[in-house]
């Protein structure tokens, strides 16, 4: 009897062998079509300046990476959009008004530290986009805190929103809040413009809804009971209007990287995020605790997926 021996070309590699179109380049592609509401927004109320500070942080954190990567000897990621999309959530963060070497400086700050320190996309355990706002928060205060009005071509300090509440007790009409008519920072303005994007990004489920869901629902249930003590602490509408939760809610919160991995670790950490911003609001120094509470949550990941672990079955 002869046999015949065949030989085929197998691949031998680790798990997991599932393929899926839920790629890299394919997810951030996606977060950054969600922003371009917001961002068209953006050009829409200030004008030169948006355009201007967009295309400094994505193209300062695009040759950053670049030239981080050549020097680590390790292949160009430009094409995954992950450090463009850094760039652009960085800008919309940022006052209109900022300088153009501060921009750069958060931009290089954010992929550096926030990033690639850790040794790239996927390890780094902060969001890149809110460690450049700190770290520009903490060199240039002054920058941070000052904003303009939308449409103006002068750079006359105005208050935001959330610092009239706070230090003068005046609450912006909603309606100004849902357009974008406001003072702020570049990106977190318009509510409308961020609604749209965060929904595109949970029906092509880009991004779980459990962390969206619970901030919301928190940040809907503590300002009720606030605003029925004093109507002056601000309604339902303002405080998810107001400020960059709506921004950090829908494209930093719901990072996959630095956000917990379990069900019920996601629920945990929307409740904490939308607390920690409440707490602030209402009884910290400053107006807003947006970039703070996620950050916090963020250090917290690691235990948090720690302590919510499915339990396995032997």
């Amino acid at each position: 009897m002869n046999y015949e021996l065949r030989t085929t070309n197998l691949i031998i590699s680790n798990s997991p062998h599932l393929k899926t179109k839920m790629t890299t380049p394919y997810i951030m592609r996606h977060v950054v079509y969600a922003l371009i509401p917001a961002a068209i927004a953006s050009v829409f109320f200030f004008k030169y300046r948006a355009i201007f500070l967009i295309l400094n942080c994505v193209l300062s954190s695009v040759l950053t990476e670049e030239v981080v990567l050549r020097m680590r000897k390790q292949p160009s990621t430009v094409k995954d959009v992950s450090a463009a999309l850094t760039g652009l959530l960085l800008a919309l963060i940022l006052p209109p008004s900022i300088k153009w070497y501060a921009a750069s400086l958060g931009s290089i700050f954010a992929i550096l530290v926030g990033k690639q320190i850790f040794g790239g996309l996927g390890v780094n355990i902060l969001n890149p986009a809110l460690i450049g706002r700190a770290f520009l928060m903490a060199a240039y205060p002054k920058m941070l805190t000052t904003f303009i009005s939308p449409f103006t071509i002068d750079t006359i300090s105005s208050a935001t929103p959330l610092a009239l509440r706070k230090f003068s007790q005046t609450i912006t009409p909603t309606i100004d809040l849902f357009l974008g008519n406001i003072s702020g920072s570049l990106g977190e303005t318009s509510a409308i413009c961020l609604i749209i994007g965060g929904l595109y990004l949970l029906i092509r489920k880009i991004a779980d809804w459990r962390i969206p869901l619970c901030v919301i629902f928190t940040t809907i249930l503590i300002s009720t009971i606030f605003y029925f003590i004093n109507p002056i602490n601000g309604s339902v509408f303002f405080h998810l209007f107001s400020g960059g939760l709506l921004i950090g809610v829908f494209f930093m919160a719901t990072d996959p990287v630095t956000t917990p991995v379990t069900k019920k670790g996601r629920y945990i950490f929307g409740v904490g995020v939308a607390a920690f911003i409440m707490i602030i609001r209402y009884f910290g120094g400053l107006p807003e605790g947006t970039m703070y509470a996620i950050l916090f949550f963020n250090a917290l990941t690691p235990l948090i997926n720690r302590y919510t672990k499915p339990r396995r079955f032997e």
